[in-house]
C-alpha cells in the first residue's frame, strides 16, 4: 500500500502538502523568517501524535461502551537546549470522573499504542532523490 502526498512551494515560506482531496497549509513563524499564516510542519508531525493516541483511547472506550463526554488529552513537548532536540512528548489523559476506575492504567496503554508512536519506535527507511 502507498500513499502519495504532492509537497508544493509558492516561493515564500509557505508549503502545502495535498492528498486524498485534503491540503495541509504550513507556514514558518514570523521569527523564523514566515508569516505565521499556518501551523510549522513540526506542529502537525506534534499533532499526529496526540490525535493518534486520542483516536486509541476512544476505540478503547468504544470497544467497552465507555462513553467519552468529558474525555480529553493535552500533550506537552519539552525540548533539549543543546543538541537542540525533542526530548520528551508528554501525553495527560483527563478522564471524566464516572469513567471505571479499573480501565485506568488501559487506557494508558492504548494511547501508546499509537501507530505514530509506534512508527517513531521503529522507523521507516527515508528514501530523497531528484526525480527524472
Amino acid at each position: 500500500m502507498e500513499m502519495e502526498m504532492e509537497i508544493t512551494l509558492d516561493g515564500s515560506m509557505k508549503v502545502d502538502a495535498s492528498f486524498n482531496g485534503f491540503t495541509i497549509k504550513t507556514d514558518q513563524a514570523k521569527d523564523s523568517g514566515g508569516e505565521g499564516s499556518a501551523p510549522e510542519p513540526f506542529a502537525y508531525y506534534l499533532a499526529s501524535m496526540g490525535t493518534c493516541a486520542a483516536l486509541y483511547v476512544q476505540g478503547f472506550c468504544q470497544a467497552r461502551q465507555i462513553p467519552t463526554k468529558g474525555l480529553r488529552l493535552t500533550q506537552t513537548a519539552v525540548w533539549q537546549d543543546k543538541p537542540r532536540r525533542l526530548a520528551q512528548v508528554r501525553t495527560e489523559i483527563y478522564l471524566p470522573p464516572e469513567f471505571p476506575q479499573k480501565y485506568h492504567k488501559a487506557v494508558e496503554r492504548a494511547a501508546g499504542t499509537c501507530a505514530v508512536k509506534k512508527s517513531i519506535l521503529d522507523p521507516p527507511e527515508f528514501i530523497f532523490q531528484v526525480a527524472e
